[in-house]
């Protein structure tokens, strides 16, 4: 009796010890993974193409299973092979298609619209609108773009501006491309009628990730103004420009394009700063803030023009 009963006794004792109880957490701190768990891990990460998903996947692999860091690597290594191809088949898929579309296929582009109208004390009757049209080709980019804004206050217009302009590029590699420039302008409200310009430049995509890009352009134009209660003038001049789109979140994105055209004797630039959100499909709301300088106009009137606007844009 006494030994049945020591013998039970002692169990008990050593598993409520410490020393078992480091040793249970110990374990529990190195888990075992079968060689299937593992794989299956990989392969769902890289079944995403998400190279964040992936890198991640595989670094918790690696810190919960150290002692399997070889076996990871070597599936993964397999995965990164797989993967590889897939993309690549994606890529020739994709270059074949644009290949066979004709001019009028592949367009993508986006159309703005807002208007304002009050009454009382002043009134006043605003309308905005603006398109942007892109065809991406093998190795032709076209960009077609539009933009009015008038505006009339108690009878009288005090805004009437205008622009259009197609830009086309020829891209020599991923990241530096040549472009054309021909573009008209109106802005009685900074003294011109009309402004013609032809210019032709380089560009370079100086920053690119997944979440946007940076696009920098600089190159000769020529410019004909025809300014209001003067003669037209023809000059040389000097262009620079930016855009850039960012990815806030899945439904925030911010932009911001801006040009400078350096003449003799006329400097004239331009930013839009500009957030859009999703709303519906692809329906978006923008809320934008545009600044227009004209260093020669006429006395009477102001060199800087900026306006907020709220409007609705939809992509296709």
């Amino acid at each position: 009796m006494l030994r049945r009963h020591h013998a039970l006794l002692i169990p008990f004792v050593t598993i409520g010890s410490p020393a078992l109880a480091d040793a249970t957490a110990g374990l529990a701190a190195r888990p075992i993974a079968p060689a299937d768990t593992i794989a299956a891990m990989l392969a769902a990460a890289y079944k995403t193409g998400d190279d964040a998903t992936i890198k991640a996947v595989v670094g918790v692999a690696k810190a919960t299973f150290p002692d399997d860091i070889a076996e990871i690597d070597r599936l993964s290594a397999g995965n990164a092979a797989v993967l590889a191809s897939s993309r690549k088949e994606e890529q020739l898929a994709e270059q074949a298609r644009i290949a066979a579309a004709t001019f009028f296929e592949i367009w993508k582009g986006e159309l703005e619209a807002g208007a304002s109208r009050s009454t009382g004390s002043s009134r006043v009757f605003g309308l905005y609108a603006s398109a942007k049209l892109s065809r991406d080709g093998l190795r032709w980019r076209q960009t077609f773009a539009g933009r009015i804004d008038y505006q009339r206050t108690d009878g009288e217009t005090t805004t009437d501006r205008m622009l259009f302009a197609y830009q086309p590029n020829y891209k020599w590699n991923d990241d530096l491309y040549s472009y054309g420039l021909v573009q008209y302008e109106r802005d009685r409200s900074l003294g011109y009628a009309n402004r013609e310009t032809v210019g032709a430049g380089l560009g370079i995509t100086a920053y690119k990730s997944a979440a946007g890009t940076l696009n920098l352009e600089g190159g000769p134009a020529v410019r004909e103004t025809d300014f209001i209660g003067q003669e037209a003038r023809t000059t040389l001049a000097a262009r620079a420009s930016l855009a850039a789109r960012f990815a806030i979140s899945p439904t925030l994105s911010f932009s911001q394009d801006a040009s400078v055209f350096l003449e003799s004797g006329d400097t004239t630039a331009m930013s839009t700063t500009a957030i859009d959100t999703r709303l519906i499909g692809r329906l978006k709301a923008r809320l934008s803030y545009n600044v227009q300088y004209e260093q020669d106009n006429l006395g009477t009137r102001n060199s800087l023009d900026t306006i907020g606007r709220a409007t609705l844009v939809y992509s296709f």
